[in-house]
């Protein structure tokens, strides 16, 4: 959000675990801080690494009973232990996705000085994105008690069968967990009947509300609230209620912009989820094909991944870790993480990074957890993402022409071409072009440059490596036929800058 209210095209967004983040900044400055009085400078900082927009993940009020549900499990005060020094069930705060309520949680600031951060970040030129979790509210959040038609309902019988589904709430009524239909219920939630009036006026008022706070909410489980999805996970248990003409998605985000037309919708989506919520009206769904290609597939899913349609792929969150996810560097290892980084970071998109990614940390903390382990990162991975964002941060990224380079052998009976990836941005007669060998071996090929770049009258073109520091000057013959040759060791990228004449 640069310039005006507005997100860049293809924006950087970056992931801070609010609270931890806040007691580190906390301890660097000697007092205790809250968000709103976070230093201006601290947000500058970020907004000149390239980020146009902040997640500030966990900001809403915990609960307390979702506190004692998370006290109570054995693993999570072990990785307490674990993890922290001298840790101790203190430092399990509960669930950041179990809300009690939506706004600033105590610890964090006090609620009335929510507008005073969102300015603090429009000062730096930051956008604020907060959480939405559609799907449940915390077990004790106020309205099981005050609005329970809000909620998927079970009965005494329902309860008796199904245990680990249901919940009796103090006043007696029997209300559902929370869930994802392929894994165990969340029990310190309470699950919102999307086929429930009531739910989705509460849901458009709770929205709207936000939406004056912030500038976009990543919605948790997004594909939770489609119809489908939400019939087959509950219609067993929903008695009288229909299923609505309408998806859950396409009258909130229709009411949201009607008002705010600039506000964001981002979701966490998977199982082919993706391109419909698009359809519904998310500005950016989650990549986790991507994802997955990336930590468990070769150069040439990848490439069959970026092969689609371009107005889905410029909607795309694409990232290689977040707090769902295991650390970058202790799942692909240094190389490999940098070269799937180069990737996520300047393919059409949004590109999320996630707090310690960029200093190459490697422990996975349990979002439960209200303190964070002490790691240090390492001044390699430093430097690396220092020069990457500086290089995605270029213009041509936000406002070029994208195109997917075709590769060929770099002579008869080698076939290690497979192993690249390559594209270009073009913005007037600026070029930036990206080449990576995502392979573990060293690797040779062509790459067949757009023949408008190669018309000119000048006998050669220069390629400057941001990657390396090293300066190409190529012979134009030899780019036309048989294509700019490279060759780059296990997961490695050239990084080019380039001028492509005026006479083109």
């Amino acid at each position: 959000m640069r310039n005006g209210m507005k997100l860049r095209e293809h924006p950087l967004l970056l992931e801070l675990n609010a609270w931890t983040w806040l007691k580190r900044l906390s301890k660097k400055h000697g007092r205790a801080l809250t968000l709103p009085s976070v230093p201006e400078k601290e947000w500058a900082l970020l907004s000149a690494q390239g980020f146009d927009a902040i997640w500030l993940m966990g900001v809403w009020k915990r609960s307390p009973g979702a506190r004692k549900c998370s006290a109570a499990d054995s693993g999570l005060r072990r990785l307490s232990r674990e993890l922290l020094l001298r840790g101790t069930k203190d430092d399990i705060a509960g669930s950041p996705y179990a809300v009690y309520d939506y706004a600033l949680d105590p610890q964090l600031g006090r609620p009335e000085d929510f507008a005073k951060l969102k300015r603090r970040l429009h000062n730096a030129g930051l956008g604020l994105m907060v959480d939405y979790v559609p799907n449940h509210l915390a077990l004790d959040h106020p309205s099981t008690i005050s609005k329970p038609e809000r909620f998927v309902r079970g009965s005494d019988e329902n309860f008796r069968q199904h245990p680990e589904l249901f919940f009796k709430t103090p006043h007696g009524f029997y209300l559902a967990h929370g869930r994802d239909p392929y894994f165990a219920p969340w029990t310190d939630t309470a699950q919102i009947n999307f086929f429930s009036e009531e739910a989705r006026r509460a849901a458009a008022s709770e929205l709207l509300r936000i939406a004056g706070e912030a500038d976009g909410v990543r919605c948790d489980m997004a594909m939770l609230g489609l119809n489908e999805v939400f019939e087959k996970s509950w219609g067993r248990f929903l008695k009288e209620a229909k299923r609505p003409q309408k998806e859950f998605w396409e009258e909130i985000i229709r009411k949201i912009k009607a008002r705010y037309p600039d506000f964001i919708f981002i979701a966490e989506a998977y199982w082919d989820s993706e391109w419909p919520l698009q359809q519904l009206g998310f500005d950016f769904t989650y990549d986790k094909k991507l994802y997955d290609r990336l930590r468990f597939s070769s150069a040439a899913g990848v490439r069959e991944h970026l092969h689609a349609d371009l107005s889905y792929q410029q909607r795309s969150v694409r990232f290689i870790e977040n707090h769902d996810e295991p650390r970058a560097m202790s799942v692909l290892g240094r190389e490999k993480s940098y070269a799937a980084a180069v990737i996520a970071a300047t393919i059409p998109g949004m590109k999320l990074l996630h707090d310690g990614q960029q200093e190459g940390k490697k422990i996975h903390q349990p979002i439960q957890l209200g303190r964070e382990t002490q790691e240090e990162g390492d001044n390699p991975t430093k430097e690396f993402y220092k020069l990457l964002l500086k290089f995605a941060d270029q213009e041509p990224f936000h406002s070029g022409l994208w195109r997917l380079l075709e590769i060929t052998p770099a002579w008869p009976e080698n076939f290690s071409d497979a192993n690249f990836l390559a594209w270009s941005w073009k913005k007037e007669n600026a070029v930036r072009l990206v080449i990576v060998n995502y392979s573990p071996v060293q690797a040779q090929a062509r790459v067949l440059l757009p023949t408008e770049w190669l018309a000119g009258r000048n006998a050669s073109l220069r390629f400057r490596d941001r990657y390396s520091g090293e300066v190409y000057d190529r012979d134009l013959k030899e780019l036309r036929e048989p294509g700019l040759y490279v060759d780059l060791g296990p997961w490695k990228a050239h990084l080019f800058e380039l001028n492509i004449p005026h006479s083109n």
